[in-house]
């Protein structure tokens, strides 16, 4: 049974940093690709940033260009997103999730996490 879960969620102000990780178990997690969507409030869930299975490729929304980064562990079967210079509009339920291959598409991944709460304030 393939599990995702996110972790690393908050409050923080505006201007600053959380880092998200996305623990992978039932599934051989070096072989796939994985991404970060969020989902605010009354909005649909956007692409935030995916990287290849073997790290050498990664994409990212550019409302985060610049500001956030993904990366992993294969070793450890973990997803990370470090997120810098955070604002308002970030706030949201991140998730992490799976898939075959590099996608901006959610319809594209398979398994996902349960998500977890990062609000900026103001």
């Amino acid at each position: 049974q393939v599990q995702l879960v996110e972790s690393g969620g908050g409050l923080v102000q505006a201007g600053g940093s959380l880092r998200l990780s996305c623990a992978v178990s039932g599934r051989t997690f070096s072989r796939y690709a994985v991404g970060w969507f969020r989902q605010a409030s009354g909005k649909e869930r956007e692409f935030v940033a995916a990287i290849r299975w073997s790290g050498s490729s990664r994409y990212y929304a550019d409302s985060v260009k610049g500001r956030f980064t993904i990366s992993r562990d294969n070793a450890k079967n973990t997803l990370y997103l470090q997120m810098n210079s955070l604002k308002p509009e970030d706030t949201a339920v991140y998730y992490c999730a799976t898939d075959s291959a590099l996608s901006t598409f959610s319809t594209d991944y398979d398994y996902w996490g349960q998500g977890t709460q990062v609000t900026v304030s103001s």
